[in-house]
């Protein structure tokens, strides 16, 4: 059997944890400023393009992905 890909490592920087468990508790896709509601950020511009910045990080690491324009998921097993 081919050697399985590496996992992929979550950046290390409590923000990320904090989303991860967003979207491990959470039941379905959410957008940026859903995550931020969930970790009781501020909903400010800038608080909602910090956490966007990071999920387009986490989808680049295949951690989550981008089932539409601006809407996070994790990848299904």
């Amino acid at each position: 059997a081919p050697p399985k890909p590496p996992a992929a490592k979550l950046p290390d920087h409590p923000a990320y944890q904090q989303i991860m468990a967003v979207f491990a508790a959470g039941d379905g896709p959410l957008r940026a400023r859903g995550v931020c509601e969930a970790m009781d950020l501020e909903i400010t511009p800038s608080n909602v393009n910090n956490v966007r910045l990071k999920l387009k990080r986490l989808v680049e690491r295949r951690i989550l992905t981008e089932a539409e324009q601006g809407l996070f998921t994790q990848p299904q097993p």
